[in-house]
């Protein structure tokens, strides 16, 4: 777009803060997994959004038309955004493990570029391509990782009861942590513990000496957390004095819950609707299991986490599957939906 914009840019991190002021830009980084969070910004109202698609080959080619599609959206109220605020696109990349969205709030994201809001889009494949959907509240899960490190006694595989064998006692304790939902956890709470890693032994005829279990939790409140967290200490204590072997548990926390704000969702529900119709806005979504690392930003500022269909049949490849495609047919849409919250959030006076 031309005119004489002033261009700044943000924290390295793994994503490319840009502002360009009285007119829209995009500051992109390239990476193979995910594209995030953007903030907004104006000297009188401030808001933030972003787009995100996970798991596409060649993502940055994908999103470079969205961008240009958002930004020509916005040609002819670009002038009026002098008057209106300034707008910001950032490009979030990074595993969901990795915490880009973490690093970049840590790294002062919001004192470089204040905020009054900050807006966000996932595509989800299970939703039909048209349509949105959204929540206000907590929108997606806590995450945690832990990983359990379990050590016996090795020993050849002939005289199992000249050591302690820390395979048997895994396969008691991966049994035991699953008893924590369905046996600890009150039945109208949520909770997912799974074990996703087991590993011990290198050869057929000798009992290791150690086996590494690891996994993930999610939940949808602080205080479920909490508990799971100490529910699995307990466990790991009792097995350990059990069978007279050493258990370490390292619990991580990881990201907290999409936390969407009432007014916020609202607007983003109306820039949708503003779209696809009423009818083709989803606001009684369930949570979801997943996590999202948005989540730091909206610990910062008041904000939404909106979901974009993606989906052509009932059968599409879900996302972090090996066959999923990302669904370039969204992105018009997509780019449509950030014009019509930019004109909302920062009407021309």
């Amino acid at each position: 777009m031309e005119g004489d914009a002033e261009v700044e840019s943000g924290p390295a991190l793994r994503g490319a803060p840009g502002v360009v002021r009285g007119v829209p830009a995009a500051g992109i980084d390239r990476g193979p997994h995910r594209l995030g969070t953007s903030p907004l910004g104006a000297a009188g109202r401030r808001a933030g959004s972003g787009a995100s698609g996970s798991g596409a080959s060649g993502l940055a080619r994908r999103f470079l038309p969205s961008t240009a599609q958002v930004t020509a959206g916005l040609q002819s109220y670009a002038g009026d955004l002098l008057n209106a605020g300034l707008l910001l696109f950032i490009i979030k990349l990074g595993l969901t493990v990795g915490g880009a969205g973490r690093r970049m709030v840590e790294e002062g994201l919001f004192e470089l570029f204040p905020a009054d809001a900050v807006y966000g889009m996932h595509n989800i494949p299970n939703i039909p391509r048209g349509k949105f959907a959204i929540r206000s509240g907590v929108t997606t899960a806590f995450f945690d990782t832990f990983e359990i490190l379990i050590t016996g006694r090795g020993c050849h595989a002939a005289m199992p009861e000249k050591g302690i064998d820390p395979i048997v006692i895994s396969a008691g304790l991966v049994n035991s942590l699953q008893s924590i939902v369905s046996r600890r956890i009150g039945a109208l709470e949520s909770a997912v513990v799974s074990l996703t890693q087991i590993h011990g032994g290198d050869t057929w005829n000798v009992v290791p000496e150690t086996v590494v279990l690891r996994g993930t939790v999610r939940t949808l409140s602080a205080d479920v957390q909490n508990q799971v967290e100490a529910e699995m200490g307990q466990i790991c204590a009792g097995v350990a004095q059990t069978h007279g072997a050493t258990i370490d548990l390292k619990y991580l926390r990881r990201y907290p819950g999409v936390i969407n704000t009432p007014a916020e969702t609202n607007a983003a529900a109306s820039a949708a609707a503003s779209l696809v119709g009423k009818a083709l806005v989803q606001t009684d979504v369930k949570p979801a299991m997943g996590s999202e690392d948005f989540a730091f930003m909206l610990q910062k500022r008041p904000g939404a986490y909106i979901s974009i269909g993606a989906g052509e049949t009932t059968n599409d490849p879900q996302l972090h599957n090996p066959y999923y495609d990302f669904n370039d047919a969204i992105l018009p849409l997509g780019a449509a939906y950030w014009v019509a919250l930019v004109k909302q959030q920062l009407p021309v006076v």
